[in-house]
């Protein structure tokens, strides 16, 4: 069967409450020549999902439904609205959606094995005590920014979320520096939405993204239970570090100060050239976040 003709039925109407997005309704008589399927009389006006409204531009179609009067007569009501995304970015099909990105911040408890030294925030000195000895188990809240990327996907892409978890970004990002951001994990969940008549199945995922301006790079002090002697000698070997008892060496209960070059790192300026130096260690690997990530829409 099929749709003989079809006209609006006035008036349309519209609605706009303060603070709230404006809606709007259009509707269409149809005459059938029997029983037609809904997508025929659907397809016969001519609107679907993402449509704009015929006088207000900026509404798109996002509901339409069709209620059959009669053996020969058909009623399509359609629904304007703004979608969640605006009206610009809005795509039908979920595939073509582009990714959401949402932005928080919170205070993560960091070990600290630094400190700033004076006013500033340029001097950074070992957290150590007066006697060079490294203080351990301190901790110090720093600020963390969290971003979460989400979007569809035609499958999950499994290896991509495995090869990015826990990696640090290789190269600036989002106004970042080296190894700032890191990924901490890719989350999937598959859905089906009909559009237009369609059925699509796909995956929506979401990407979690954590910054810090201390970076991921674990900074440590130089020191341990042991140290090299002779080092740089061909005579070298690993020892206990010792400290001094009545005046005689006996094994230290607290890790000491290293050189570079793994001896004892002794000097009577604990705070000064005497103290610790701070070692970086980066643990977890690094990739192009730009590649896998994108950037935010502005």
């Amino acid at each position: 069967m099929a749709v003989i003709s079809q006209r609006e039925i006035l008036p349309r109407t519209f609605s706009h409450k303060f603070g709230e997005s404006p809606t709007a309704e259009v509707k269409y008589a149809l005459t059938l020549d029997g029983p037609t399927a809904h997508q025929t009389i659907l397809d016969s006006v001519g609107i679907y999902h993402g449509t704009s409204h015929p006088e207000y531009g900026y509404l798109l179609c996002l509901e339409g439904n069709v209620n059959e009067t009669g053996r020969f007569n058909a009623e399509a009501t359609y629904r304007y609205g703004t979608p969640e995304v605006g009206t610009a970015q809005y795509q039908a099909s979920p595939l073509s959606r582009p990714d959401v990105w949402s932005f928080s911040t919170s205070g993560v408890a960091v070990p600290a094995f630094r400190y700033y030294n004076g006013s500033g925030n340029a001097d950074i000195k070992p957290l150590i005590n007066s006697a060079g000895d490294i203080i351990e188990g301190a901790q110090a809240i720093e600020g963390e920014l969290r971003v979460s990327i989400a979007g569809n996907r035609s499958v999950f892409p499994a290896a991509s979320a495995v090869a990015v978890t826990g990696a640090l970004n290789s190269d600036g990002y989002l106004g970042a520096l080296q190894y700032q951001w890191q990924c901490l994990g890719v989350s999937g969940q598959q859905t089906t939405e009909v559009v237009n008549g369609s059925q699509i199945t796909y995956w929506q995922v979401t990407a979690e993204l954590a910054y810090k301006q201390s970076g991921y790079t674990l900074y440590l002090p130089n020191v341990g239970w042991n140290y090299i002697k002779g080092a740089g000698t061909g005579s070298a070997s690993k020892e206990r570090c010792y400290v001094k008892l009545n005046g005689e060496d006996i094994a230290s209960s607290n890790v000491l100060a290293l050189n570079d070059d793994g001896s004892i790192r002794f000097n009577t300026d604990f705070t000064g050239s005497g103290a610790p130096t701070i070692i970086q260690r980066r643990v977890n690997p690094a990739v192009n976040f730009a590649t896998y990530f994108g950037t935010p829409p502005f």
